[in-house]
């Protein structure tokens, strides 16, 4: 009995460790901007968008990872030229296992978008995006081996909740193809975690969280009137870890307008390589649109997950707002 105890407080402690050299991360990765590049904020078609996404996974093999994100941009033009600067804000909600091991973030972010050309929209975007981080754990839902001998838990420096403050930066380059300027692409590179806070439960803290460098890149091409496709993709490193996750999906426009369709709907499939298969649904109704998407699981553990991985749903707005520098009214403008 003694050393199911021991096993399962060092599981408990070594998710808590490992927790602070890990981030959370989307399937629908695209829905979350911000998480992927601070530069990447005001990349859109529109004056405001607010993005919303809730992601649950492993409810399969144990209590249910609920990971949430929320973010707001607002874009606008800088004095008479082509430059637009956004204002943004992420939070960031994270609550894992039995241990209610819980992250919360909240980040303000500037992006500045730089014209580089009078023909066509062709930006180069640097952002910067920090704050607060929040950390915390019910201490009295892990049990060690030392309870049962002494009647504590046997970790008393633990601290079950402190903070820190963190800050990320990142360039992006976004730019059109053709005349019409109806393919569009864009590459950035981010750079998270730069002043390296220091990040333990444990009172005197030694584990500081590695920097994490994130590529992505994007491209949107029409197929035809009605139709085109969007492949995305992003390489995450950090520390000695890494990850790929890339895929696209196709969408089709309803109604008569095809500039302002009724509705748009998309459908396709990302690869998180050697983790996941991730299937995509998304439905646009001007100005909201909904997706949902599912991890089927492929790693080293599906035999225990039966290949079931997590449900991920996003909710967002964009649109204009009525003034007279509307992005609407703009003939450059940074989008994507």
């Amino acid at each position: 009995m003694k050393k199911f105890f021991t096993l399962t407080a060092m599981l408990c402690l070594t998710a808590m460790l490992q927790s602070n050299a890990q981030d959370v991360h989307f399937s629908q990765f695209f829905e979350a901007p911000l998480v992927r590049n601070p530069s990447l904020a005001g990349i859109f078609d529109g004056d405001v968008r607010v993005q919303g996404v809730y992601r649950s996974q492993w409810g399969s093999v144990t209590v249910p990872f609920v990971t949430q994100s929320i973010n707001a941009e607002y874009k606008m033009p800088v004095g008479q030229s082509n430059d637009f600067v956004t204002l943004g804000m992420q939070i960031l909600h994270d609550k894992a296992g039995t241990t209610a091991l819980t992250t919360t973030n909240v980040y303000p972010a500037l992006n500045y978008h730089k014209a580089l050309s009078a023909d066509k929209s062709t930006y180069l975007s640097m952002g910067f995006m920090g704050g607060l981080v929040q950390r915390s754990f019910d201490r009295s839902k892990v049990t060690t081996n030392h309870t049962y001998d002494n009647g504590v838990d046997g970790e008393g420096n633990l601290n079950p909740r402190y903070g820190y403050l963190d800050g990320s930066a990142g360039m992006s380059f976004n730019s059109t193809i053709g005349y019409d300027e109806k393919t569009t692409y864009f590459v950035g590179l981010a750079y998270h975690h730069f002043n390296q806070p220091k990040a333990s439960f444990y009172s005197n803290p030694a584990v500081a969280i590695k920097p994490k460098w994130v590529a992505s890149g994007g491209i949107k091409f029409p197929v035809d009137e009605t139709s085109y496709f969007t492949l995305e993709a992003d390489y995450t490193s950090q520390n000695t870890a890494s990850e790929i996750v890339a895929g696209g999906m196709y969408s089709r426009k309803i109604g008569d307008d095809y500039d302002n369709p009724l509705y748009t709907i998309h459908f396709g499939g990302y690869m998180r390589l050697n983790d996941a298969f991730i299937p995509v649904v998304k439905l646009d109704y001007h100005p909201f649109s909904v997706a949902i998407s599912y991890d089927i699981n492929v790693s080293t553990l599906k035999t225990v997950s039966q290949y079931r991985g997590g449900v991920e749903l996003s909710i967002a707005y964009v649109g204009f707002l009525d003034r007279d520098n509307s992005s609407k009214n703009a003939v450059m403008c940074p989008h994507f």
